[in-house]
């Protein structure tokens, strides 16, 4: 959703949104190609939205979007971007210009803000359209959509048949508001839903000729200022409740601080609410003459936007893991970003098939969100890199769940799975044993089967650096317990297909002994797992494990 209060924002916006603090070490042809991409999808965006409607992205990796434009022009020693509102004007004049507001994102920025001003008000940032409503002796003359902040469309025609804008005040005056038409929600809490592109619909709706009245009913309306109003602001809020407008005065509130600005910040943003919001507004009481507005953000007021839902997240590298099982599943390394005040580095494309669909390759910008507020999600592909990089990409038809039983070339990935698996507590439960110790025991060359642990000498583990003596001793304690594990644990740990209901008779050599039809007949299991079940007890690499279990006395071996 496109914000309606962009009016210079690519200029404002603090430099901390950008995207990293060092430039795309690009060659210069290669800079101008990635500049002019971003700014032919950034005015495609524009134009679908100012002049159809449509709203192709979302508002923030929008506003995102036209920060990194901008940091890569900085970096360029290029001009700076286009106005965003170039298309947006409209036929008719604003008697009033509409200012729009600077974003910003920090609370370092904000109290910079508040430093030295007095009789602050702030408001929540509704997510709707902006709007002018002009009246004559209280009778609404003109609606005026907010266009670029000079010139808008004529929504006169739609605003008739909106119950929430008043179509006779309750006293008989000439006056101008500006305002947010938004849609309708019903407890709506935008720490948890998001917007729900409630934006968006009510753009779509007032750009249509015909508005039915159920859709009508469903566009409200926060008068956000009076311009030509009282000149103090509780004034101005009380007349204006008074004269109709009442959503406006439960949602002002005076602050003496950062803290004040804070707690309100945080109780819209969790709170249920009747509209969308993505921030706050504050708004300083004394402001100049409407007449000398000018159609760019003022210095009396600001938005204090809300954390990011999505954040814009360009792409470093492309890992792909295999799991124990020989699932490939590719990761996106990225430059950090901060969601929700946390770091997020990487994010899992869930699977092959998927990665293959987006075609994700370093230096791509994509959309990220957080998953149950805690796990990164990748949303999708934002935009693509000119240069689009080589990569080795293995082949599913490599990897199964009896490949990579040794650390040779290309199984790195799925036999350090294997291990974690086994110490794991979905097998050993080893104390002591888990990736990273796993890792370190590869990289010294201590490992060059999944059983190689069982023979190291203290001495061994001793010369490996960063290991001390007690991790050492540790480590010797569960090697020397797993050689006590079950027989049962010990076959989960190797990896044994689910055997559901089946009988495991507390023997190697008799469970290798069945063929793929006994499998079946255990209960339970059907063709697909008893076949995997006879392969597993057949495989060269499984059988030369358990001829080492046999040798290190585990019981049922």
């Amino acid at each position: 959703m496109l914000s309606t209060l962009r009016l210079l924002f690519v200029l404002l916006l603090p430099t901390s949104l950008a995207h990293a603090a060092d430039c795309p070490g690009w060659p210069p042809a290669q800079a101008r190609q990635e500049i002019v991409s971003l700014q032919k999808q950034i005015d495609q965006w524009d134009d679908a939205y100012h002049r159809d409607g449509q709203s192709l992205i979302g508002d923030e990796l929008y506003d995102q979007s036209r920060s990194r434009l901008t940091t890569w022009r900085q970096c360029f020693k290029l001009s700076p971007p286009p106005e965003p509102l170039r298309t947006a004007a409209g036929p008719v004049t604003h008697p009033i210009a509409h200012t729009g507001l600077e974003k910003r994102h920090t609370a370092a920025d904000i109290k910079a803000w508040l430093h030295e001003r007095k009789n602050v008000w702030v408001q929540p940032k509704v997510d709707g359209v902006a709007v002018t409503l002009i009246y004559r002796q209280g009778l609404l003359q003109q609606a005026i959509s907010r266009g670029d902040g000079i010139r808008g469309r004529d929504w006169t025609a739609a605003a008739r048949k909106i119950a929430a804008i008043p179509q006779r005040l309750t006293q008989p005056l000439d006056l101008l508001v500006q305002g947010e038409l938004y849609w309708r929600l019903t407890d709506h809490v935008q720490a948890r839903s998001g917007s729900l592109n409630a934006r968006a619909s009510v753009a779509g709706l007032m750009g249509r000729k015909d508005l039915s009245a159920e859709q009508a009913a469903g566009i409200g309306l926060f008068v956000w200022d009076w311009p030509q109003g009282p000149q103090h602001w509780p004034e101005r809020v009380s007349m204006l409740a008074t004269l109709g407008f009442a959503t406006t005065e439960p949602f002002s509130h005076g602050i003496e601080s950062f803290a004040d600005a804070q707690k309100w910040r945080d109780h819209w943003y969790r709170s249920p609410l009747p509209f969308a919001s993505d921030g706050v507004v504050l708004r300083q009481n004394q402001r100049p003459p409407a007449e000398r507005w000018q159609a760019r953000p003022p210095y009396w007021s600001v938005a204090w936007k809300y954390p990011f839902a999505q954040a814009l997240a360009e792409v470093r590298k492309v890992n792909f893991r295999i799991g124990r099982t020989g699932r490939i599943t590719p990761v996106l390394d990225l430059v950090p970003v901060m969601l929700d005040d946390r770091q997020i580095k990487r994010v899992s494309v869930s699977s092959l098939k998927r990665w293959q669909e987006l075609d994700i390759r370093p230096g791509d910008q994509v959309a990220i969100s957080l998953a149950g507020l805690t796990i990164p999600r990748l949303d999708g592909v934002v935009l693509r890199s000119v240069a689009r990089m080589e990569m080795n990409i293995p082949s599913a038809d490599d990897f199964h769940a009896l490949s990579c039983w040794q650390p040779t070339p290309g199984c790195e990935s799925q036999f350090l799975a294997r291990l974690t698996w086994l110490s794991g507590k979905q097998g050993l439960a080893l104390p002591h044993l888990g990736q990273g110790t796993w890792e370190k025991l590869l990289e010294t060359g201590h490992l060059d089967n999944l059983l190689d642990w069982l023979t190291l000498a203290p001495s061994e583990l001793a010369n490996i650096d960063g290991l001390g003596e007690r991790s050492s001793v540790r480590l010797m304690h569960s090697f020397h317990n797993a050689r006590q594990r079950p027989f049962q644990q010990w076959l989960k740990a190797l990896g044994l297909p689910p055997t559901g209901q089946a009988r495991l008779v507390d023997s190697w050599q008799a469970l290798a002994q069945r063929n793929t039809e006994q499998w079946q007949a255990e209960p339970g299991i059907g063709p697909g797992r008893a076949a995997q079940l006879s392969a597993f007890f057949r495989d060269p690499q499984v059988l030369a494990l358990s001829e080492t279990l046999r040798a290190a006395g585990v019981d049922g071996f």
